[in-house]
């Protein structure tokens, strides 16, 4: 089975019928199991635009206040998270839309980072503290498409906003996938953004763990998130520009992007 984290980059506009997705359902409907986890970097900024509230990154991370979470909440398990359920059923796939704090999926405790060697509060914010996959497990065994916004919860209760390469990664992990493609806006991993000479087209995760001390911004995320997989059982994990829809085919055919192995 594979794992697909669908960056908010890639995301359809609500009403149309986007050919990623088509291509999606055509390979479901074929018998690939599979699980969809997307973002909505872009459509958050854009709500938050609305509301007259400040976008700010700490280490490639949104620093959500309580303000922030409920813009995040209402546009990853809502607006998100229906546009692609409702894509998917009107390609005819069974799709079922739910948040990562919902079956137990994911339980998080508040994230701290690193930031100039301190801790650093950057609000309602998760770190993964345990991944239970058996709601998926289920879903998929009754021949049903789980797409996951990550939203979720500590054990009070209380919400918080995942980084969705890092919910992907530990989902891909947990399922043992076999593999898990990361969808983004860019062809892969850099060895020097932005020369595209320099995407590496396959390494190993020990490599790449040497590498990651060299890696800002967003693409922080997806290496750790990527690393995460593989340490905790995914068999391969593949990072492309998900806006092409031939891109995404090649993928799903075992070519192109950044392949890492372990």
């Amino acid at each position: 089975m594979i794992v697909i984290k669908y960056g908010g980059h890639a995301l359809p506009t609500p009403g149309s019928r986007d050919p990623i997705m088509q291509l999606l359902a055509e390979r479901f409907k074929a018998g690939t199991s599979m699980v969809l986890i997307h973002g909505g970097g872009p459509q958050i900024d854009a709500e938050l635009s609305l509301h007259g509230i400040a976008r700010e990154m700490i280490a490639g991370y949104r620093r959500t206040t309580p303000e922030v979470f409920a813009v995040v909440q209402k546009v990853l398990s809502g607006d998100v998270l229906r546009t692609l359920v409702n894509q998917f059923v009107s390609f005819g796939v069974n799709a079922v839309g739910l948040s990562a704090g919902d079956g137990e999926l994911i339980r998080v405790k508040r994230m701290m980072p690193l930031v100039d060697g301190r801790e650093v509060d950057i609000g309602l914010v998760g770190e993964i503290d345990e991944v239970n996959p058996k709601i998926l497990i289920e879903l998929m065994s009754q021949g049903f498409l789980p797409v996951v916004s990550p939203v979720a919860v500590d054990r009070a209760g209380q919400g918080f906003n995942v980084n969705a390469d890092i919910a992907a990664g530990a989902i891909a992990g947990a399922l043992l996938a076999d593999e898990i493609i990361f969808m983004t806006d860019v062809a892969g991993i850099y060895r020097s953004f932005p020369d595209p000479d320099s995407v590496i087209s396959s390494i190993t995760a020990d490599n790449l763990r040497s590498l990651q001390p060299t890696f800002a911004e967003g693409m922080a995320p997806k290496v750790k998130a990527a690393l995460s997989a593989l340490d905790e059982g995914a068999k391969k994990v593949r990072i492309i520009d998900g806006r092409d829809v031939r891109i995404l085919q090649n993928a799903l055919d075992g070519q192109g992007g950044t392949v890492v192995e372990p």
